[in-house]
């Protein structure tokens, strides 16, 4: 049985659909067990960080607020430095997403944020694996990773428009993507260690 968690911040629901995205397609394999985290619910650095010491994998998610993640987010890392002085979470596989109002909204920094916090915690980072779409005469918004990225799952959603509307469905089936990969590489990487 894989592990996997997912820990977020979502300031207005956005981004918490998206991760529900991502515990979808997790969960989408056999003998794989998902838990969401919100950001909220780790403020204690010794209270109810244990199924993320536990896990296999952990996928980390962030709207994209001012070009980079968010304060809750950036809170939760600060709070991961007790985890990081024991390399806790040491050879973990590590995935990301992000969700901004605009198309672009400088959201690769959020991902390279995110590889960035998973390599200096000795993590091994999983990528989204998609070929972008929406790049020809024949691509359309519906594409998977309409938004072409390849750290990780990015979605945009309209900012007059709640988490009812938007992200759109193509955005979500990128994210399941993503949660999809790290389930398969977690139960690669999992017999992989079994085996040594």
């Amino acid at each position: 049985m894989s592990k996997i968690c997912i820990v977020y911040h979502s300031g207005f629901g956005h981004t918490e659909k998206v991760a529900h995205a991502v515990a979808k397609g997790v969960q989408s394999l056999a003998e794989t067990e998902c838990k969401l985290i919100k950001t909220e619910e780790l403020k204690d650095p010794e209270s109810g960080w244990e199924p993320l010491d536990d896990a296999d994998a952990i996928i980390f998610g962030s709207p994209t607020y001012m070009g980079n993640i968010s304060a809750d987010m950036k809170h939760f890392m600060e709070a991961s430095s007790s985890r990081w002085m024991e390399m806790k979470w040491a050879d973990k596989l590590a995935a990301a997403f992000t969700n901004s109002g605009s198309q672009n909204g400088d959201k690769q920094n959020s991902l390279v944020a995110f590889a960035t916090f998973a390599a200096q915690h000795g993590m091994v980072w999983i990528n989204l694996n998609q070929l972008p779409g929406n790049n020809n005469s024949k691509g359309s918004v519906e594409d998977i990773n309409r938004l072409g990225a390849c750290l990780g799952a990015m979605a945009q959603s309209n900012i007059d428009e709640g988490p009812d509307v938007v992200p759109p469905e193509s955005d979500l089936r990128t994210a399941e993507l993503l949660g999809e990969r790290v389930a398969q590489c977690a139960r690669r990487w999992k017999n992989g260690a079994s085996r040594s």
